[in-house]
């Protein structure tokens, strides 16, 4: 099994005396996220987020310090002589930092390099790799912040031309929505499938005993054994985690195509980002010209529904897959599986029997506006024919599948405690939600807790002797016309997680006021059916069924 540290056109990481001296150089001169922000300053530091390089590159004009030369090189990518990067990085040195493949020195016809040392010779450095801090603060006040650095393949606004085809992306906001997500419970075995250059999996470590990373990208995978050996300290690791023999070691780097690494095994949690985008056949245009970052290979949506499908299968007992997907909406689609929106026909499809899924469509759009925004993404821009052709290779390849619009969100598959002892004994449900507004982040304490609310529901399926309060986070809201007797619209409001609003009918708002813990949700009821003149039990089973979906949301929650 490779070991992925000597990966041709990658960061070598076969030197851990070189690593160490590198990480202990970035953590001198405070090269963090709050270090960088605070020499930045907000607003430019908030352009730097958005891959915006010029009022970065206005505050740092002139500036020769060393947190200053490192900003300016690798995450400007702006050209600097080898003295000032050796005076940033003096226990490393320029020699060793080229060496290790994230430098570079420019040379004229008539200079040898390696002839001296970089540093004691009049030459000009640049950036091989984009190397950036990141990290996350403590959960609490017994931890320190966890502050790492990630190499990745240099961006579009920070190198001339089209990314290339097997471009390692780096920390992106697809990466970070789905590690704000990702339910952050201690684990035994995890897996992140698609690591890219690992982002996930330092999360991962964190919480999980042991993590296997895979990717159908070698130089992504020397990448990630890079950024693991540059943060070994941080992420807890020791040189045996680095042995690729190693039966015990906390980490496994695995190179292959979706679950071929790990067939056979089980995980209690995956995480994967995966190659989701859509992206059309171009006119003459071969599988390997693809952007192995985000293209999965396959037509349309089919990468996505393959790991809904297949994903289950690696899952042990109650374990979760959580992962990032695009869909496709067709025109006129429907959902014969019940009252669900018209985006959810195609994802329900993919849900095995006995799997509890939950998908949340955080953003949909048209087929040119997809388009467009990955067009963009990889710079084809540039080239105005081979754009054009592109674009139009996209409409017509939606076209051909009647494709209204395409749906962004999470997704989330459970596997059940236990195997069924039936066919079809398992009580599972596919939830589909439709959430377009900011929500909190990080969402995923948010969303356990409401996996949390579902199985106390199936332990409580007769929830009329239980006390309810409502959470401290909701509101009401009460609208009517001017001189109205009674208001004509009633919204409860979640001010946390995913901040949904209920619309509640006079009945549901009057058992909410009077949840205080105090009475049985049957009691409630039964004195809310007296007061309406409403004894028929369509009434009652009809308000105990909003009154648990509440619950289940969070509105409500047990006294």
């Amino acid at each position: 099994m490779t070991d992925f540290a000597t990966i041709p056109d990658a960061p070598r990481s076969d030197n851990p005396a070189t690593m160490q001296a590198l990480a202990a150089d970035l953590s001198a001169i405070n090269y963090t996220v709050d270090g960088v922000a605070e020499l930045l300053g907000a607003d430019a530091n908030q352009a730097l987020g958005r891959d915006q390089t010029v009022p970065a590159a206005l505050v740092l004009r002139g500036n020769t310090d060393p947190l200053s030369t490192v900003v300016r090189f690798w995450l400007l990518a702006e050209t600097v002589s080898a003295k000032e990067l050796g005076q940033a990085a003096p226990r490393t040195g320029v020699d060793a930092l080229v060496a290790m493949g994230v430098a570079e020195i420019e040379c004229d016809a008539a200079d040898q390099p390696g002839d001296t040392r970089a540093q004691d010779r009049d030459v000009m450095v640049r950036a091989a790799v984009d190397l950036r801090p990141y990290g996350w603060p403590a959960a609490n006040e017994d931890e320190q912040d966890t502050n790492l650095w990630v190499a990745s393949d240099l961006g579009a606004h920070q190198r001339p031309g089209v990314l290339r085809k097997d471009h390692v992306l780096g920390i992106g906001q697809a990466s970070l929505t789905l590690a704000q997500a990702t339910i952050r419970k201690v684990v035994g075995r995890a897996l992140d499938l698609g690591t890219g250059c690992g982002i996930q999996l330092f999360h991962l470590l964190h919480h999980a005993s042991t993590v296997v990373a895979t990717d159908i990208s070698v130089r992504a995978l020397a990448f990630t054994r890079f950024n693991l050996m540059l943060n070994a300290s941080a992420l807890g690791l020791t040189d045996a985690d680095f042995e690729p023999e190693n039966p015990h070691a906390r980490v496994s780097l695995r190179l292959g195509s979706l679950l071929e690494p790990v067939v056979g095994e089980r995980f209690d949690l995956v995480v994967s980002n995966p190659p989701f985008v859509i992206t059309p056949r171009c006119r003459g245009e071969q599988a390997r010209e693809q952007f192995t970052y985000r293209d999965g290979g396959m037509a349309g949506d089919a990468i996505v529904e393959t790991l809904v499908r297949e994903l289950p299968s690696v899952l042990a007992p109650g374990g979760l897959a959580q992962m990032l997907g695009n869909w496709e909406v067709t025109e006129g689609g429907t959902d014969d599986a019940g009252p669900s929106p018209e985006w959810a026909a195609r994802p329900r499809q993919w849900v095995q029997d006995g799997v509890q899924a939950w998908f949340i469509q955080r953003e949909q759009v048209s087929p040119g506006g997809y388009a467009e925004t990955w067009l963009q993404d990889a710079s084809q821009g540039r080239d105005q024919d081979a754009y054009a052709n592109a674009y139009e290779d996209y409409l017509l390849d939606f076209a051909s599948r009647n494709v209204a619009g395409i749906g962004f969100g999470y997704i989330l598959l459970r596997r059940p405690e236990s195997q069924p002892q039936q066919p079809g004994a398992f009580s599972t449900s596919t939830r589909f939600e439709e959430i377009l507004y900011p929500i909190e982040q990080p969402v995923g304490p948010h969303l356990v807790t409401t996996l949390e609310r579902e199985q106390w529901l199936k332990r409580h399926e007769n929830i009329l002797f239980e006390y309810l309060t409502v959470a401290q986070d909701v509101t009401e809201e009460r609208h009517q016309k001017p001189g109205a007797e009674h208001p004509g619209v009633i919204l409860l409001r979640q001010g946390a997680g995913l901040r949904r609003t209920n619309l509640l009918s006079t009945e549901l708002a009057g058992f909410v006021s009077a949840s205080d813990g105090e009475l049985t949700v049957g009691q409630l009821i039964g004195a809310l059916a007296a007061l309406l003149e409403r004894d028929d039990a369509e009434f009652s089973d009809g308000l105990c069924a909003d009154v648990r979906n509440l619950v289940r949301d969070g509105f409500l929650i047990p006294a």
